[in-house]
């Protein structure tokens, strides 16, 4: 089952996506205020743009592993490949810098929110450092804000907010 907000009253609407094919209309009427609006199923066709504007060496290598963007209501699941070295994240934006750019209407993103700094130890295993970019609305690790400066060696299975955006840190498996 998916889920639709309305884009007046912000009510949501589901309905079954198994019905409709890829590429089918659907129109909705707001069973709160009446408003008329429609939707395209398929796939997002921004993905494929953010692919076109970064370049072939952002391509995960090295199996440094990724985060885990939270389905909600200002996005669906992402999953993002992270690489050795900084990962900057934030809301994606045409020409931006941002290295994981989320796909997302969350306006209390930045759209440079925080870094994943990738290295390794001196035993040669993956480590990952977080810090604040810094943005507006401040990057959370269990519920605690970051500090200006401050860096949190955070491990997998981390959960992380930046705004209203929840993020989990899955390691590679080596």
């Amino acid at each position: 089952m998916k889920r639709v907000r309305c884009p007046k009253c912000d009510n949501f609407i589901t309905f079954d996506e198994t019905q409709y094919p890829t590429g089918q209309s659907l129109v909705f009427v707001c069973p709160n205020c009446n408003k008329q609006f429609g939707i395209r199923m398929g796939v997002s066709q921004l993905r494929n743009r953010q692919k076109d504007e970064m370049p072939d060496e952002h391509a995960n290598e090295g199996g440094c592993g990724s985060i885990v963007v939270i389905e909600n209501v200002f996005h669906y699941k992402q999953v993002l490949p992270l690489h050795l070295g900084d990962n900057t994240i934030g809301r994606y934006m045409k020409g931006s810098k941002t290295r994981l750019a989320i796909e997302t209407n969350d306006p209390s993103m930045d759209m440079l929110h925080c870094i994943i700094q990738v290295s390794r130890d001196k035993h040669g295993q993956l480590k990952y450092v977080l810090r604040d970019g810094p943005s507006n609305t401040g990057t959370f690790v269990d519920n605690e804000i970051l500090g200006d400066r401050e860096r949190r060696v955070i491990y997998d299975g981390t959960l992380f907010t930046i705004g209203a955006t929840s993020i989990i840190l899955r390691t590679s498996e080596e």
